[in-house]
């Protein structure tokens, strides 16, 4: 892949800002060329979040609608508003603890566009480990053990270490950690 485009959404306060920075920095880290933009509507007030990541051969900062490998989504209900973003064949990462995930009317789409979609219920991974405004790092974690062809897990662990203030460095990391353990879990390699 020369280029690897990135959708993160979710709604104003959990965390969609601090993501991207993670996944930009470790990618940096790891020589890509790097390129984000935000896209505000009412964040503060728990409105759509949506921010784009380009690593690799890119010029510009903002993901085509269509162009998206990975969309990872803090909401439900903006997984589904951000699917045209994804690409043909691309990678659908949800926080969710819908067992129905993902609704009956939008699995007829997402096999047309032939896209492989997990969930995992990071908000409560976050919660179980009192760290209720985490969910962010549990979801980087459970997607970062699908896509370790083009970065590591023991990469953004070394990210979130550095950038995490010291009071929540421990805790960040734990998050990850339980977050990655599910997503090897699905992939059984657990």
């Amino acid at each position: 892949m020369n280029t690897i485009n990135i959708i993160f959404c979710g709604l104003g306060g959990q965390g969609i800002l601090f993501m991207t920075k993670v996944l930009a920095q470790t990618a940096m880290s790891q020589g890509f060329t790097v390129l984000g933009a935000e896209t505000h509507g009412m964040a503060q007030r728990g409105g759509s979040v949506i921010s784009h990541l380009r690593l690799g051969d890119v010029e510009s900062s903002l993901v085509s609608r269509g162009k998206a490998h990975f969309l990872l989504a803090l909401e439900e209900n903006e997984s589904y508003r951000s699917l045209p973003f994804l690409s043909k064949g691309g990678g659908l990462f949800v926080n969710s603890n819908n067992s129905g995930f993902p609704r009956e009317e939008v699995k007829a789409y997402l096999e047309t566009k032939e896209i492989q979609y997990h969930h995992m219920a990071a908000s409560e991974v976050a919660m179980s480990l009192e760290a209720p405004r985490s969910s962010n790092l549990a979801l980087i974690g459970f997607f970062s053990a699908f896509v370790e062809e083009f970065i590591k897990d023991t990469d953004i662990r070394a990210t979130i270490e550095s950038i995490s203030p010291a009071r929540f460095k421990e805790i960040n990391l734990k998050v990850f950690n339980a977050g990655h353990e599910k997503g090897l879990a699905e992939r059984g390699q657990l």
